[in-house]
Protein backbone atom coordinates (compact mmCIF):
# COMPACT_ATOMS: atom_id res chain seq x y z
CA UNK A 1 0.00 0.00 0.00
CA UNK A 2 0.79 3.01 -0.93
CA UNK A 3 1.25 5.29 2.06
CA UNK A 4 3.74 7.97 1.99
CA UNK A 5 4.30 11.05 -0.30
CA UNK A 6 8.09 12.99 -1.13
CA UNK A 7 8.04 16.59 -1.44
CA UNK A 8 11.12 18.79 -2.77
CA UNK A 9 11.23 22.32 -2.46
CA UNK A 10 14.04 23.41 -4.84
CA UNK A 11 15.69 26.63 -4.09
CA UNK A 12 18.55 28.77 -5.73
CA UNK A 13 20.97 28.04 -2.53
CA UNK A 14 19.51 24.99 -0.56
CA UNK A 15 17.15 21.77 -1.46
CA UNK A 16 15.32 20.81 1.16
CA UNK A 17 13.36 17.22 1.01
CA UNK A 18 11.14 15.52 3.27
CA UNK A 19 8.66 12.53 3.24
CA UNK A 20 5.16 12.19 5.18
CA UNK A 21 2.63 10.01 5.58
CA UNK A 22 -0.46 11.38 3.92
CA UNK A 23 -1.95 12.96 6.89
CA UNK A 24 1.22 15.35 6.04
CA UNK A 25 3.30 14.37 9.36
CA UNK A 26 7.08 14.27 8.40
CA UNK A 27 9.07 11.46 9.13
CA UNK A 28 12.31 12.61 7.68
CA UNK A 29 13.77 15.72 6.20
CA UNK A 30 17.54 16.63 4.78
CA UNK A 31 18.67 19.59 3.34
CA UNK A 32 21.53 20.02 0.96
CA UNK A 33 23.22 22.74 -1.23
CA UNK A 34 21.57 23.19 -4.04
CA UNK A 35 25.40 24.11 -6.01
CA UNK A 36 23.41 25.88 -8.84
CA UNK A 37 27.17 27.17 -9.91
CA UNK A 38 27.95 23.72 -10.87
CA UNK A 39 24.96 23.27 -13.48
CA UNK A 40 21.80 21.32 -14.07
CA UNK A 41 23.33 17.74 -13.96
CA UNK A 42 24.64 18.53 -10.78
CA UNK A 43 21.32 20.09 -8.86
CA UNK A 44 19.37 17.16 -10.42
CA UNK A 45 21.76 14.74 -9.37
CA UNK A 46 21.85 16.71 -5.67
CA UNK A 47 17.86 16.63 -5.87
CA UNK A 48 18.06 12.51 -6.76
CA UNK A 49 20.52 12.27 -3.81
CA UNK A 50 18.49 14.41 -1.38
CA UNK A 51 15.56 11.90 -2.48
CA UNK A 52 17.05 8.88 -1.61
CA UNK A 53 18.51 9.95 1.57
CA UNK A 54 15.55 10.75 3.29
CA UNK A 55 13.92 6.85 1.69
CA UNK A 56 16.99 5.20 3.52
CA UNK A 57 16.86 7.17 6.46
CA UNK A 58 13.14 6.12 7.01
CA UNK A 59 13.77 2.31 5.52
CA UNK A 60 10.66 3.09 2.97
CA UNK A 61 10.70 1.81 -0.40
CA UNK A 62 10.47 3.61 -3.12
CA UNK A 63 7.14 1.06 -3.44
CA UNK A 64 5.44 2.28 -0.59
CA UNK A 65 5.69 6.15 -1.99
CA UNK A 66 2.79 7.37 -4.00
CA UNK A 67 3.90 10.95 -5.34
CA UNK A 68 7.09 12.84 -5.45
CA UNK A 69 5.81 16.97 -5.43
CA UNK A 70 8.70 19.73 -6.86
CA UNK A 71 8.07 23.13 -6.38
CA UNK A 72 10.59 25.13 -7.93
CA UNK A 73 10.95 28.76 -8.75
CA UNK A 74 9.65 29.72 -12.15
CA UNK A 75 8.97 30.21 -15.08
CA UNK A 76 8.11 26.62 -15.53
CA UNK A 77 5.77 24.35 -17.56
CA UNK A 78 4.04 22.02 -15.06
CA UNK A 79 2.11 20.19 -17.43
CA UNK A 80 5.41 19.00 -19.22
CA UNK A 81 7.76 18.63 -15.96
CA UNK A 82 9.69 21.62 -17.63
CA UNK A 83 12.09 24.27 -15.80
CA UNK A 84 11.96 27.37 -18.48
CA UNK A 85 14.40 29.23 -17.12
CA UNK A 86 15.08 30.69 -13.57
CA UNK A 87 17.61 33.54 -12.08
CA UNK A 88 19.13 31.43 -9.02
CA UNK A 89 18.78 27.81 -11.03
CA UNK A 90 20.90 26.74 -13.76
CA UNK A 91 17.72 25.01 -16.03
CA UNK A 92 16.61 26.38 -19.15
CA UNK A 93 13.95 24.49 -20.69
CA UNK A 94 14.91 21.64 -18.65
CA UNK A 95 12.70 18.37 -18.39
CA UNK A 96 13.31 18.05 -14.18
CA UNK A 97 10.66 15.29 -13.77
CA UNK A 98 11.33 12.59 -16.48
CA UNK A 99 14.74 11.74 -15.17
CA UNK A 100 13.48 11.21 -11.13
CA UNK A 101 10.62 9.31 -12.55
CA UNK A 102 12.36 6.83 -14.20
CA UNK A 103 15.18 6.35 -11.50
CA UNK A 104 12.29 6.19 -8.28
CA UNK A 105 9.75 4.73 -10.29
CA UNK A 106 7.22 7.07 -8.38
CA UNK A 107 4.98 9.46 -10.15
CA UNK A 108 6.44 13.15 -9.73
CA UNK A 109 4.86 16.43 -10.27
CA UNK A 110 6.32 20.23 -10.64
CA UNK A 111 4.46 23.30 -9.65
CA UNK A 112 5.87 26.89 -9.56
CA UNK A 113 7.09 27.17 -5.51
CA UNK A 114 4.39 29.93 -4.74
CA UNK A 115 1.68 27.97 -5.83
CA UNK A 116 3.15 24.52 -4.10
CA UNK A 117 3.17 26.78 -0.97
CA UNK A 118 -0.56 27.99 -1.87
CA UNK A 119 -1.28 24.28 -1.58
CA UNK A 120 0.30 23.64 1.17
CA UNK A 121 -1.57 26.42 3.11
CA UNK A 122 -4.71 25.25 1.61
CA UNK A 123 -4.09 21.53 2.69
CA UNK A 124 -2.38 22.03 6.34
CA UNK A 125 -2.16 25.82 7.16
CA UNK A 126 -3.99 28.19 7.33
CA UNK A 127 -6.47 27.77 4.47
CA UNK A 128 -7.48 24.31 5.85
CA UNK A 129 -11.26 23.73 5.38
CA UNK A 130 -11.15 26.73 3.16
CA UNK A 131 -12.74 25.92 -0.69
CA UNK A 132 -11.04 29.36 -2.43
CA UNK A 133 -7.65 30.95 -1.06
CA UNK A 134 -4.84 33.16 -2.29
CA UNK A 135 -1.48 32.59 -1.17
CA UNK A 136 1.06 35.85 -1.37
CA UNK A 137 4.71 35.67 -0.28
CA UNK A 138 6.27 39.32 0.77
CA UNK A 139 10.35 38.35 1.31
CA UNK A 140 13.11 39.67 -1.41
CA UNK A 141 10.38 40.01 -3.89
CA UNK A 142 6.54 39.04 -3.85
CA UNK A 143 4.77 36.10 -5.10
CA UNK A 144 1.46 34.62 -4.99
CA UNK A 145 -0.42 31.53 -5.68
CA UNK A 146 -3.84 30.50 -5.62
CA UNK A 147 -6.15 26.96 -4.97
CA UNK A 148 -9.81 28.07 -6.24
CA UNK A 149 -12.77 25.54 -6.03
CA UNK A 150 -10.39 22.90 -4.30
CA UNK A 151 -7.98 22.86 -7.49
CA UNK A 152 -4.34 24.83 -7.68
CA UNK A 153 -5.03 27.67 -10.09
CA UNK A 154 -2.64 28.02 -12.85
CA UNK A 155 -3.35 29.77 -15.56
CA UNK A 156 -2.13 28.88 -19.11
CA UNK A 157 1.20 29.03 -18.94
CA UNK A 158 1.31 27.38 -15.94
CA UNK A 159 2.59 31.02 -14.24
CA UNK A 160 -0.43 32.71 -13.39
CA UNK A 161 -0.54 35.30 -10.04
CA UNK A 162 2.40 36.61 -10.58
CA UNK A 163 1.28 39.44 -8.10
CA UNK A 164 5.03 40.96 -7.59
CA UNK A 165 4.74 42.15 -11.59
CA UNK A 166 1.45 43.82 -11.30
CA UNK A 167 1.56 47.34 -11.66
CA UNK A 168 0.18 49.84 -9.24
CA UNK A 169 2.15 53.22 -9.98
CA UNK A 170 2.47 53.68 -13.60
CA UNK A 171 4.28 57.09 -12.77
CA UNK A 172 6.42 55.15 -10.45
CA UNK A 173 10.57 55.72 -11.23
CA UNK A 174 11.11 52.66 -8.89
CA UNK A 175 12.08 49.72 -10.96
CA UNK A 176 11.76 46.06 -10.98
CA UNK A 177 14.76 43.82 -11.93
CA UNK A 178 11.93 42.20 -14.21
CA UNK A 179 12.14 45.66 -15.82
CA UNK A 180 8.81 46.98 -14.99
CA UNK A 181 8.45 50.15 -13.13
CA UNK A 182 6.23 50.23 -9.96
CA UNK A 183 4.95 46.74 -9.72
CA UNK A 184 3.91 45.45 -6.73
CA UNK A 185 7.69 43.67 -5.96
CA UNK A 186 9.82 47.40 -6.75
CA UNK A 187 7.04 49.05 -4.43
CA UNK A 188 6.73 46.95 -1.19
CA UNK A 189 8.91 43.75 -1.40
CA UNK A 190 11.73 43.82 2.06
CA UNK A 191 14.58 44.95 -0.70
CA UNK A 192 12.40 47.88 -2.10
CA UNK A 193 11.53 48.88 1.69
CA UNK A 194 15.75 48.61 2.29
CA UNK A 195 16.44 50.43 -0.34
CA UNK A 196 14.44 53.11 0.00
CA UNK A 197 16.04 53.98 3.79
CA UNK A 198 19.33 53.21 2.11
CA UNK A 199 17.60 56.18 -0.69
CA UNK A 200 17.11 58.16 2.28
CA UNK A 201 20.44 58.21 4.21
CA UNK A 202 22.21 58.86 1.12
CA UNK A 203 20.18 62.25 0.48
CA UNK A 204 20.99 63.30 3.84
CA UNK A 205 17.86 62.84 5.63
CA UNK A 206 17.95 62.99 9.04
CA UNK A 207 16.85 59.40 10.23
CA UNK A 208 18.06 56.60 12.71
CA UNK A 209 18.61 54.85 10.21
CA UNK A 210 21.66 56.81 9.41
CA UNK A 211 25.22 54.63 10.10
CA UNK A 212 23.94 51.38 9.95
CA UNK A 213 25.57 49.61 6.95
CA UNK A 214 23.36 47.17 5.79
CA UNK A 215 20.44 48.29 6.27
CA UNK A 216 17.04 45.81 5.84
CA UNK A 217 13.70 45.87 5.98
CA UNK A 218 14.36 44.35 10.07
CA UNK A 219 16.07 47.62 10.51
CA UNK A 220 13.13 50.12 9.13
CA UNK A 221 11.08 47.92 11.22
CA UNK A 222 12.91 48.74 14.26
CA UNK A 223 13.53 52.58 13.52
CA UNK A 224 9.89 52.65 12.72
CA UNK A 225 8.77 51.06 16.50
CA UNK A 226 10.78 53.96 17.66
CA UNK A 227 9.28 56.46 16.23
CA UNK A 228 11.86 57.17 13.03
CA UNK A 229 9.66 59.57 10.87
CA UNK A 230 11.68 58.08 7.90
CA UNK A 231 10.93 54.78 8.40
CA UNK A 232 7.42 55.05 9.28
CA UNK A 233 6.87 57.22 6.02
CA UNK A 234 8.67 54.30 4.29
CA UNK A 235 6.57 51.21 6.21
CA UNK A 236 3.46 52.91 5.97
CA UNK A 237 3.95 54.22 1.71
CA UNK A 238 4.74 49.82 1.29
CA UNK A 239 2.11 48.43 3.39
CA UNK A 240 -0.43 50.93 1.52
CA UNK A 241 1.10 49.34 -2.05
CA UNK A 242 0.28 46.01 -0.46
CA UNK A 243 -2.71 46.84 0.52
CA UNK A 244 -3.42 47.67 -3.27
CA UNK A 245 -2.40 44.53 -4.24
CA UNK A 246 -4.85 42.61 -1.71
CA UNK A 247 -7.57 44.65 -2.78
CA UNK A 248 -7.42 44.02 -6.49
CA UNK A 249 -7.02 40.18 -5.39
CA UNK A 250 -10.21 40.26 -3.94
CA UNK A 251 -12.09 41.76 -6.25
CA UNK A 252 -10.35 39.36 -8.47
CA UNK A 253 -10.81 35.86 -6.68
CA UNK A 254 -13.22 37.24 -3.97
CA UNK A 255 -11.51 34.56 -1.99
CA UNK A 256 -12.56 33.25 1.73
CA UNK A 257 -8.57 33.52 2.67
CA UNK A 258 -5.60 35.19 1.69
CA UNK A 259 -3.02 33.96 3.25
CA UNK A 260 0.21 35.89 3.22
CA UNK A 261 3.48 34.75 4.33
CA UNK A 262 7.87 35.49 3.77
CA UNK A 263 9.61 37.51 6.16
CA UNK A 264 8.44 40.73 5.63
CA UNK A 265 5.32 39.15 7.33
CA UNK A 266 6.80 38.75 10.24
CA UNK A 267 6.38 41.91 11.30
CA UNK A 268 2.60 40.43 12.54
CA UNK A 269 -0.23 42.70 13.48
CA UNK A 270 1.28 46.41 12.59
CA UNK A 271 1.89 44.80 8.54
CA UNK A 272 -1.92 43.00 8.81
CA UNK A 273 -3.72 45.94 10.16
CA UNK A 274 -2.37 48.17 7.71
CA UNK A 275 -2.68 45.95 5.06
CA UNK A 276 -6.23 45.57 5.97
CA UNK A 277 -6.72 49.40 6.73
CA UNK A 278 -5.91 50.22 3.10
CA UNK A 279 -7.50 47.03 1.45
CA UNK A 280 -10.51 48.27 2.82
CA UNK A 281 -10.40 51.97 1.28
CA UNK A 282 -10.30 50.13 -2.24
CA UNK A 283 -12.70 47.43 -2.22
CA UNK A 284 -16.34 46.83 -1.75
CA UNK A 285 -16.73 46.13 2.17
CA UNK A 286 -19.07 43.29 1.87
CA UNK A 287 -15.70 41.55 0.07
CA UNK A 288 -13.24 42.90 2.87
CA UNK A 289 -15.32 41.90 5.57
CA UNK A 290 -16.00 38.38 4.07
CA UNK A 291 -12.07 37.56 3.47
CA UNK A 292 -9.98 36.55 5.85
CA UNK A 293 -6.74 38.14 5.75
CA UNK A 294 -4.38 35.90 8.09
CA UNK A 295 -0.26 34.80 8.62
CA UNK A 296 1.28 31.69 7.29
CA UNK A 297 0.73 28.73 9.78
CA UNK A 298 3.24 26.82 7.89
CA UNK A 299 6.13 29.22 8.32
CA UNK A 300 10.08 28.05 7.17
CA UNK A 301 8.57 24.50 5.84
CA UNK A 302 5.68 26.12 3.58
CA UNK A 303 8.05 25.09 1.09
CA UNK A 304 8.39 21.48 1.44
CA UNK A 305 5.10 20.71 3.09
CA UNK A 306 3.71 22.43 -0.08
CA UNK A 307 5.35 20.41 -2.25
CA UNK A 308 3.65 17.40 -0.04
CA UNK A 309 0.70 18.39 -0.83
CA UNK A 310 1.32 18.88 -4.21
CA UNK A 311 2.16 15.00 -4.43
CA UNK A 312 -1.27 14.39 -2.55
CA UNK A 313 -3.34 16.43 -4.89
CA UNK A 314 -1.87 15.55 -7.84
CA UNK A 315 -1.79 11.89 -6.88
CA UNK A 316 -5.65 11.38 -6.24
CA UNK A 317 -6.77 12.16 -9.31
CA UNK A 318 -4.25 9.97 -11.59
Amino acid sequence: MKKYVIGVDLGGTKITTAISSLTGDIIEKTTLATGSSLGEEVVLGRLMDSISMVLEASQIKEEEVRAIGIGSPGPLDSKRGVIITTPNLPFKNFDIVTPIKNRFGIPVYLDNDANVAALGEYTFGAGKGAQNIVYMTVSTGVGGGAVLNGRPYRGNTSNALEIGHMTIEPSSKHRCNCGNYGDVEALSSGTAIAKRAREAVEAGIETSLSGIENITSYEVYQAYLEGDKVAMEILDTAFDYLGIAVANLILAFDPEIIVIGGGVSKIGKLFFDKIKESASKRCFSFMVEATRILPSELGQDTGVVGAIALGLIESEEK
